[in-house]
């Protein structure tokens, strides 16, 4: 052996690389796959929600339009009798069968309807109509979002809250760095707490 070259040195052998549990892999995996999970009950109850706030402005079941008619002199057929009922729904344009009918008030006659009301003034000869239609498939959301069916859907609705809270937890740490919690996340997430907390102040 010369006197420039060295003793090579035994290659050092790579230790293991450290199998810890990958909490950030597997919250990304279930905040994803929940998220999709509960994508149809988030739609349901934000269509719900949206027309249960605004229940001052509008009926957010049924579809409830108002018409007035001139009759004109009605026949000699006395107020309320069958005649008389069939001669103002002809007029108005509606048919049967009639629910009931009644006189509120001396100068008045009511027929209620299937899915509305028929009223007649007797002085006047005008006749107000209200129909009723439903809005099915809002009224079923509607119906959801308040909790109607009561029963196994309590319990549906328990496991979707709980899912929304498992959802906004994971969410904060989705991502790392500037844009996760330790960055700009900390600031809307902060956001988001002080605005029900400002509202509360407020109003409540």
């Amino acid at each position: 052996m010369s006197a420039r070259e060295a003793p090579t040195a035994a290659p050092r052998s790579k230790a293991p690389p450290r199998r810890g549990f990958k909490w950030r892999k597997w919250n990304n995996i279930l905040h994803r796959d929940l998220g999709y999970l509960c994508a149809g009950l988030t739609l349901v109850y934000a269509v719900s929600g949206l027309a249960v706030n605004h229940m001052r402005d509008w009926n957010p079941n049924y579809r409830i339009t108002h018409d007035t008619v001139q009759l004109g002199t009605l026949g000699g057929a006395t107020p309320g009798s069958p005649e008389f009922v069939d001669e103002v729904l002809a007029g108005v344009g509606a048919s049967g069968p009639v629910l009931g009918t009644f006189r509120p008030d001396e100068t008045t006659v009511q027929n209620c309807l299937e899915g509305g009301t028929v009223s007649v003034d007797l002085t006047t000869g005008e006749a107000r109509t209200e129909q009723v239609r439903e809005r099915p498939l809002l009224r079923a959301f509607n119906q959801l979002h308040l909790n109607v069916p009561k029963g196994l859907w309590t319990w549906m609705a328990d496991l979707y809250a709980l899912a929304l809270a498992f959802l906004a937890i994971t969410g904060i740490f989705v991502l790392r760095g500037k844009k996760g919690i330790t960055g700009r996340g900390a600031w809307l997430t902060g956001a988001g707490v002080a605005i029900p907390v400002l509202f509360i102040l407020l109003y409540l």
